[in-house]
């Protein structure tokens, strides 16, 4: 395993300096983790502690919500990180957040825009942020060496 501390470890520059607008998706997405981290816990206490319609679904939910808490705990230290793959799961977790906003609009049972708008929100913004050209430029994988053989814009022949 590559320890961190070596000399020529890939990784960011600890100069570099996080932009507002990273700093600002950081935030935003702290935000969404601690949500979706309580909602977790609190999926667990209520399997916990009552009796659910179906023991599967009710495991199955709360075994979701805490994966999507963990990528989102994930994505954020890469953002923090200044990690190129972590544009990629913001805009992915920002584009279910959309979806979960659109079912919340047109629930079948009766829509709760009030979620959906809670939900849609920030997540366009968080979107627009990890698309923002300073957030791309801090994120982005460093040069290495200059030399365009190894990159995917190299022409191949």
């Amino acid at each position: 395993m590559t320890d961190p501390s070596e000399p020529g470890f890939p990784g960011p520059d600890p100069a570099r300096r996080r932009p507002p607008l990273l700093i600002a998706l950081a935030v935003i997405l702290a935000l969404e983790a601690l949500l979706v981290t309580g909602l977790a816990v609190w999926l667990l206490v209520e399997l916990l502690t009552t009796t659910p319609q179906s023991y599967s679904t009710a495991v199955a939910i709360t075994v979701l919500v805490a994966l999507g808490a963990a990528w989102l705990i994930a994505t954020l230290v890469g953002i923090l990180r200044q990690h190129a793959w972590a544009r990629a799961s913001t805009v992915t977790i920002q584009i279910l957040m959309i979806a979960v906003a659109v079912g919340s609009f047109e629930g079948l049972v009766g829509g709760r825009p009030d979620i959906g708008w809670a939900l849609v929100v920030p997540a366009v913004v968080a979107g627009v942020l990890a698309l923002a050209p300073s957030v791309v430029r801090s994120t982005a994988r460093p040069d290495e060496g200059g030399d365009d053989a190894d990159r995917n814009t190299a022409t191949h022949e």
